[in-house]
């Protein structure tokens, strides 16, 4: 939430005085062995606030190093190049990532990957390898991931129109880049996710691509950050309320919380979501997003559209990265790859495996 003064609400009380619902077992063993880790190391384990943002971005670009196109490559497995590409009228060019399975030929569905990161953290490059490894391998897709400004350097709209930008010029250059402009998957996780969402908004807004689906994961929709899971979880999901307003208050600056912001700055905010592609949303039971999540599925139910929600029992934000080999990682992981190939099936032929494909370092 942020108060009328403009600066981040303190981690409120629950509204119904209820306890947050518990972590799964064994994502709360992971979680405190991280924690522990990360108290042993020095390393800061609080929420985000505007005092330490510009720490921590300069951690997490230290802690985050991107991988090369060589080491994306994984010994030849992978076609991996940096494009540069225009961005929006008047700013600077986007680097996209676009990477493919290697040896396969004829155009490929293409999934267009926003990075997470609360918009203020993250990059193009350390989202691939899982991207490759979960979804191009086993399914024969593509993958481009998009380098947008973050926050609070760039400004809604800055980093949407960038992303807008790469995947319009990746459409446009369909045929030079192997892929099907047809079948596009928009998608990404938290802030990825929730810039994703605006993003098949704007581009039926504005009749660019049309995508065929978005792939949500844990989507940042709603700027108010005063739904019930966001108090509940205030000060006990690994983002929290206060990290929360901070990120969306870099992003929207005075313009957080204010009654007329535009859908595309904070989807959950639309009235009308008829005309959106089919929406893989999935979200943990014990996250902040989980109330603005469901009700993002249902309006989307309401206005005649094709959602499939996911809500995972005892999950916290990014419980599949920081406890991948928890069960209920594994079954998120599995329930998004049915749902792609499923979305694939539906729009044509391909998405197929790979033939030999398999984990990668196998």
């Amino acid at each position: 939430m942020v108060t009328p003064g403009g600066t981040p609400a303190e981690p409120g009380p629950d509204p119904a005085g209820r306890d947050a619902p518990p972590f799964d077992p064994e994502l709360a063993v992971a979680l405190a062995a991280l924690e522990a880790l990360s108290v042993e190391a020095g390393l800061p384990t609080g929420p985000l606030t505007p005092e330490n943002l510009a720490a921590r971005q300069e951690r997490d670009t230290a802690a985050r190093p991107r991988p090369t196109v060589g080491e994306l490559g994984a010994g030849g497995r992978f076609e991996v190049a940096e494009l540069r590409v225009p961005g929006p009228p008047g700013s600077p060019e986007v680097t996209l990532v676009s990477a493919r399975p290697a040896g396969l030929t004829g155009p490929l569905p293409l999934l267009y990957y926003l990075h997470g990161g609360g918009m203020v953290m993250g990059n193009a490059w350390s989202v691939l390898p899982q991207a490759l490894q979960e979804w191009a391998l086993p399914l024969g897709l593509a993958v481009i991931s998009a380098e947008y400004r973050l926050a609070p350097q760039a400004r809604y709209p800055g980093p949407l129109e960038d992303c807008y930008a790469g995947l319009d010029w990746a459409a446009a250059n369909a045929s030079a880049l192997g892929i099907d402009a047809d079948r596009i998957v928009v998608g990404g996780k938290s802030a990825g996710a929730g810039l994703a969402a605006a993003l098949a908004l704007l581009t039926r807004d504005r009749g660019g691509p049309a995508p065929i689906g978005q792939l949500l994961l844990c989507p940042m929709l709603d700027d108010r950050d005063d739904t019930f899971s966001s108090q509940q979880m205030a000060g006990v999901d690994t983002w929290d309320r206060t990290s929360n307003a901070t990120g969306w208050r870099a992003l929207l600056g005075d313009r957080a919380g204010a009654a007329d912001l535009p859908p595309y700055a904070a989807p959950a905010r639309a009235t009308d979501l008829s005309g959106l592609p089919p929406a893989y949303i999935d979200v943990g039971s014990a996250e902040t997003f989980r109330d603005e999540d469901v009700a993002y599925a249902n309006a989307i139910w309401q206005a005649g559209g094709r959602a499939e929600l996911h809500v995972w029992p005892g999950a916290f934000h990014g419980f599949d990265t920081l406890a991948p080999d928890a069960a209920v990682s594994r079954d998120a992981r599995e329930a998004r790859r049915r749902w792609l190939r499923r979305i694939l099936a539906q729009s044509g032929a391909g998405g197929g495996p790979v033939p030999g494909a398999g984990r990668m370092g196998e």
